[in-house]
């Protein structure tokens, strides 16, 4: 009997102590976060900063930072505005699609790094489907590659 009774004290203690270790790491990380501690249009002034690589990893450090990068579409629109100039008929269509900027930019980001290099030249000189990286490579539509045609043909 006696053993069990020192067993729930342990059990109370640790978890106590859990308890605590838990709130003082939360205290700690809440005075180092300045989006909690800074005004919203600073902490949004300072993500704008970052490059799109950037913005995706400060979404993943923490919850405030996912929920003030994810929810602000302020901080894609530049970004996606840049992707257009490759992917202007993509973008568009998706916006008209009631999109966020966020999803639309995440939707057409790798089409864009592709369609660039496509029309850009860089595949001129492919002489089969082997030869292509496959790492590079994105499902397009037939929009897409009719674009990427025509620039070959004026090449």
């Amino acid at each position: 009997m006696q053993k069990n009774s020192k067993r729930k004290n342990i059990s109370r203690v640790s978890h106590t102590d859990t308890n605590s270790v838990d709130a003082e790491k939360e205290k700690h990380e809440s005075q180092n976060n300045f989006v909690d501690l800074l005004p919203e249009e600073i902490s949004l002034k300072i993500f704008s900063q970052l490059d799109i690589q950037s913005l995706c990893r400060a979404s993943l450090t923490c919850r405030s930072w996912n929920d003030t990068v994810r929810n602000n579409d302020f901080l894609w629109k530049p970004h996606c505005m840049t992707l257009r100039a490759v992917c202007r008929r993509e973008i568009d269509d998706d916006l008209e699609s009631g999109y966020s900027w966020r999803v639309t930019l995440l939707r057409n980001y790798q089409k864009s790094k592709v369609k660039h290099e496509w029309l850009s030249g860089r595949y001129s000189n492919i002489c089969s489907s082997i030869s292509l990286p496959e790492k590079i490579m994105y499902p397009m539509d037939a929009d897409t590659w009719g674009e990427i045609l025509e620039a070959e043909l004026e090449r």
